[in-house]
């Protein structure tokens, strides 16, 4: 997503909308995105891989370590992706030496990819509503998730949307944290997929 025009004019977007959410920053101020540049390739190439759009892993990849590596959290997640080194090496990821970047991203991608197979690849789910939850479970494990739609369908709620359904239950059962990651995603897919577009069209039109 180089070009600074794009990324200017996503940038004051951003700000016009988000600024003023307290949860969220702007992954399109100067240094953020040169972070991403540094990285897309390997986000393009494990997304396509496992049928994601790069920009949302992209956007999850931002909301879990601001696209920094060397990130380490207490609980034994680690990297861009904030995955542990058990998750890794479950025989579904079976990947190590996550402590490397490209094998981070891909455990990380590999990791959604498998929930959203083994837990969401229901027909009655649709495709942009099983990564959600695949998202969701990446956050808070596939075990809430099963509770979170089950607390649904009894509040009356479609078990099979995420926005404005499901989350209403994720709220009663773990809180705030995983509707706030999913949401803050969503945002900052948002922006990238501005930034992007903006980028595309000046290219297209300066030809």
């Amino acid at each position: 997503m180089a070009g600074s025009e794009g990324s200017l004019l996503g940038n004051m977007m951003f700000k016009r909308y988000y600024e003023k959410t307290r949860w969220i920053k702007n992954p399109l101020e100067p240094n953020e995105h040169d972070r991403l540049n540094q990285v897309s390739s390997l986000l393009k190439k494990y997304a396509e891989q496992y049928d994601f759009d790069w920009l949302v892993i992209a956007a999850q990849a931002y909301q879990e370590s601001g696209l920094d590596q060397r990130k380490r959290n207490p609980s034994g997640a680690i990297g861009i992706m904030q995955i542990r080194k058990a998750t890794a090496a479950d025989k579904h990821v079976a990947i190590s030496d996550i402590e490397k970047l490209e094998n981070n991203i891909h455990a990380g991608v590999k990791y959604l990819a498998w929930l959203r197979k083994h837990y969401f690849s229901d027909p009655s789910i649709s495709p942009q509503d099983s990564v959600f939850f695949s998202l969701a479970a990446y956050n808070a494990g596939p075990a809430k998730v099963r509770k979170m739609r089950a607390k649904a369908e009894k509040m009356g709620l479609d078990r099979n949307r995420w926005f404005l359904k499901v989350e209403h239950a994720a709220l009663r059962i773990v809180g705030q944290e995983t509707v706030r990651y999913t949401r803050n995603i969503v945002k900052y897919y948002t922006a990238y997929r501005l930034a992007f577009d903006l980028h595309e069209a000046t290219k297209k039109a300066k030809k």
